[in-house]
């Protein structure tokens, strides 16, 4: 963060504050207090290292909007065969300005460089989560 000075590091706190309100603009409040309610002795660091690291150090970043940086993480998911995530990561999408079309495009562009059973995987995934946030509202 910027000072009269010149440029300075923002704080540990600072960086958990900003990646917090960024995971809870994309992933919503309602997920990120559920897993707030998770977090015990044992998963307090992960959950502290997702938020400073992923959030507050790669999604705050100015070289990408959420829209790309949603369509390259449905990528990743579809990839790594992480079908939780990838299906949260769908609801994200959506909420950073994906279309299910443009959604249904990354899908079919992954399967060509994820594999066509990771595609179809990921067709299904996808599927269930946008009529659950049709379900929702």
């Amino acid at each position: 963060m910027p000072t009269a000075s010149g440029p300075r590091e923002a704080s540990r706190d600072e960086v958990h504050d900003a990646g917090m309100t960024v995971r809870r603009q994309v992933l919503s409040d309602a997920h990120v207090d559920r897993a707030n309610a998770k977090v015990d002795d044992f998963t307090a660091d992960f959950q502290d290292l997702i938020t400073r690291y992923a959030w507050g150090e790669i999604w705050t970043r100015p070289g990408l909007e959420k829209r790309m940086r949603s369509a390259i993480t449905l990528t990743a998911m579809i990839a790594g065969g992480h079908e939780a995530e990838l299906a949260m990561h769908v609801k994200a999408a959506v909420r950073n300005g994906l279309s299910r079309d443009e959604i249904k495009e990354v899908l079919l562009q992954s399967a060509i460089y994820c594999s066509v059973p990771s595609a179809n995987t990921a067709f299904s995934v996808a599927s269930q989560a946008l009529a659950e946030m049709e379900e929702e509202g």
